[in-house]
């Protein structure tokens, strides 16, 4: 027996949908959290972004469109519901997103892929701000930024206008175990955050879309916003989305300009903020600040 139940997202039963011959062209095809994608026909896409996390996506594409080139969509109609939820409509940028091409492609098409992203990128280097801040001075969300107990990314940040302010929030996320002078080198070696940069934030392969090979786009720029210099590429130095993803960051980092410095430093600062503090990267760390001391 068919089910009378709608379905969350469209509302349509298994019961409505067998006694219609209708073929809807609007398909969800990205969920997450509060949010969902669907695509209008083949050119057009919506997305829904509910109250969980606050941001303007389509604010931040304008920005991006009217100060550089860099390949984005284009914003067609924004509506924000009673319930809180933003509605965007949006072009859609041809092709399909890395990770599903990854497979398909050479090497020498992702290393131009990575090399094609990372000549974008300077663009959003020449743009900066006197504090941390999303665009139009709202909050930024980050979860290094900010301490959450329930969520990595989901409370607001900002502004923050110095080092100090920029470290003391980053220690937040510290080991509690940690020795002091530990901590101390840690503190002293971070490297200087300014200018702050507008920073994608999030430049994970499923939001680098690419057809025939080429560059076509990058999508995504909810978490976009005003960061340290560096950080664009410390968040390409961890990833949640798998291997290939990785992989896919360590190409684009090649092509970034090089930042040893914030490699070896947030590596470091990355695993002194976990709660088993035995991989190598803590325990060298550790115990070098000690023979300082000594």
């Amino acid at each position: 027996m068919l089910s009378q139940e709608p379905c969350k997202a469209c509302t349509f039963s298994e019961q409505r949908a067998h006694c219609s011959s209708y073929k809807s062209q609007v398909k969800i095809f990205y969920e997450g959290s509060d949010r969902g994608v669907w695509s209008l026909g083949s050119n057009l896409i919506l997305k829904d972004r509910g109250p969980e996390l606050p941001t303007d996506d389509a604010a931040n594409l304008r920005f991006v469109k009217e100060n550089t080139t860099i390949l984005v969509p284009t914003v067609i109609h924004q509506h924000e519901t009673s319930n809180e939820h933003a509605l965007t409509i949006m072009t859609r940028i041809p092709g399909e997103n890395l990770a599903e091409a990854w497979p398909k492609l050479s090497n020498a098409e992702k290393e131009n892929i990575a090399k094609q992203t990372a000549e974008y990128l300077l663009q959003l280097r020449l743009l900066h701000s006197d504090r941390i801040e999303a665009h139009g001075g709202r909050p930024v969300f980050n979860g290094y930024l900010v301490k959450a107990e329930d969520t990595r990314f989901h409370c607001p940040c900002g502004p923050l206008v110095s080092d100090e302010e920029v470290w003391t929030a980053l220690a937040r996320r510290l080991n509690p175990t940690i020795p002091d002078a530990a901590r101390n080198r840690l503190r002293h070696s971070m490297p200087p955050t300014k200018p702050f940069t507008f920073t994608h934030q999030d430049l994970a392969h499923v939001n680098i879309m690419v057809q025939d090979g080429v560059l076509t786009g990058i999508v995504d720029r909810e978490r976009a916003g005003y960061f340290p210099v560096w950080w664009e590429y410390a968040m390409t130095l961890f990833t949640g989305e798998g291997p290939e993803d990785a992989q896919w960051q360590g190409l684009l980092r090649k092509h970034m300009p090089q930042m040893d410095d914030v490699y070896n430093w947030f590596k470091t600062y990355y695993f002194l903020c976990l709660e088993d503090l035995n991989s190598s990267w803590a325990r060298d760390f550790i115990e070098e600040s000690e023979k300082d001391l000594a």
